[in-house]
């Protein structure tokens, strides 16, 4: 069974384009360190008439939408190496990067998970 990091974020629709930059940078620091695989994907279809809403949840300001990202390991163990290889490369490092988020890190939702059923 596979390990799952998880992300819900609100982002303002106007950032869609940075953070697909930002994104794809993430995407080749993590499966270059191991990451078995790697998603980014943005809301399309979030009216659910079961339970509470991403926009109920993520508390949406006008103009945002979301993202539901994850990254998939073997193990804990195994994210837990690749995060710390992720975390001291280089291309993640860069002061100017984290000033221009495109999203507010504080309303950012993330776990890790264990698999438990898988195809």
């Amino acid at each position: 069974m596979s390990y799952v990091d998880g992300f819900l974020i609100p982002l303002p629709k106007k950032n869609i384009k940075m953070y697909r930059r930002m994104a794809q940078l993430g995407k080749k620091t993590w499966m270059k360190h191991g990451a078995l695989d790697y998603k980014e994907c943005l809301a399309d279809d979030i009216s659910n008439p079961m339970g509470a809403s991403l926009s109920t949840i993520l508390k949406f300001k006008p103009g945002e939408t979301a993202v539901f990202a994850y990254i998939v390991f073997k193990s804990r163990k195994h994210r837990d190496s690749v995060n710390k290889k992720v975390m001291s490369d280089p291309a993640m490092n860069d002061p100017q990067m984290m000033k221009k988020m495109p999203f507010d890190l504080k309303r950012m939702c993330y776990g890790g998970f264990q698999s438990i059923v898988e195809a």
